[in-house]
């Protein structure tokens, strides 16, 4: 039995939870919901998959993702709700050894961006969202997200925010968002009502502070964010999400994606697809946007 799960600060909380209910020795399968959509992964049956699309080959599931609703039958549980954390605490209620009521509330405030402009502006003030921005979920960066599985699963925020590596990785988290902001400015355009940030020049992406565009640009009701893969040259990753302060958009950001081989929720989804088709793709996702109509 394995837990599979996507890594992001919403899949490590995920982690925590099902280590601490379930019989789990093997370490955590970390995987993009790009590789579930495309077959690319090998999951197998006894795996718990969480934060991700199904896959008819696992044994448990839990999601929210309302592009990944299924019809058939199954094991585990879906819903609507700000994070799939959420979906395992309250599918496993008091079953577990101690109390994530507080770690389980933060992974909701922080995978629907639920965030004030001075938890945008000074992470630094608020330790679950600066701690979630440690999480690169560009790269590889196993043995730190392992890492912070094992201090929520036994810590505190206080005593995980104390941990060595934590407190270099939010010094260095600090550093890149005053950086990204610069980056920011510099490739981020307005179209309308849009704004688009190209980082298809950068390779690595350049990473931080996911809301603070929203801050920087007020009239933009939705982001694009546009790049390469980070190990896949050949392929075109675009993110949307909804103004987390200007909520004047429209359009179901992740039933849009799913015409484009992605997904996600109503304010924020993404995709990767062949570069050969981003001159196809990304005009009509623009168009879309900035036609700003509802499409639920």
């Amino acid at each position: 039995m394995r837990i599979v799960t996507r890594p992001d600060f919403d899949g490590i909380v995920c982690a925590v939870l099902l280590f601490d209910v379930l019989d789990i020795q093997s370490p955590v399968k970390w995987v993009e919901p790009s590789d579930i959509q495309k077959g690319h992964e090998e999951i197998r049956e006894g795996d718990v998959l969480a934060n991700l699309p199904y896959d008819e080959r696992c044994s448990l599931w839990f999601d929210h993702h309302f592009t990944n609703e299924i019809s058939t039958p199954f094991e585990g549980a879906f819903q609507m709700a700000p994070s799939a954390a959420r979906v395992i605490y309250e599918h496993y209620q008091k079953k577990f050894s101690r109390d994530y009521s507080e770690l389980v509330t933060a992974a909701d405030k922080i995978d629907s961006a639920d965030l004030t402009m001075d938890e945008v502006e000074h992470p630094e003030r608020y330790p679950y969202v600066l701690l979630s921005m440690t999480v690169r979920t560009s790269g590889s960066d196993e043995p730190y997200w392992n890492h912070l599985v094992t201090l929520l699963c036994t810590g505190d925020i206080a005593s995980v925010m104390k941990d060595p590596e934590v407190q270099t990785r939010c010094r260095e988290t600090v550093e890149e968002n005053g950086l990204y902001r610069d980056l920011l400015l510099a490739h981020t355009k307005m179209q309308e009502h849009v704004s688009i940030t190209d980082f298809r020049t950068f390779h690595p992406t350049p990473s931080g502070n996911r809301s603070l565009v929203f801050s920087l640009f007020p009239d933009s009701v939705v982001n694009v964010k546009i790049h390469h893969h980070d190990h896949n040259a050949g392929k075109i990753v675009v993110h949307l999400g909804h103004s987390i302060f200007n909520r004047n958009c429209r359009v179901n950001v992740g039933h849009l994606l799913a015409g484009f081989e992605g997904g996600g929720h109503r304010g924020a989804g993404a995709t990767t697809f062949s570069a050969e088709k981003a001159d196809d793709y990304i005009p009509k996702i623009l168009d879309a946007l900035i036609r700003n109509e509802s499409n639920e």
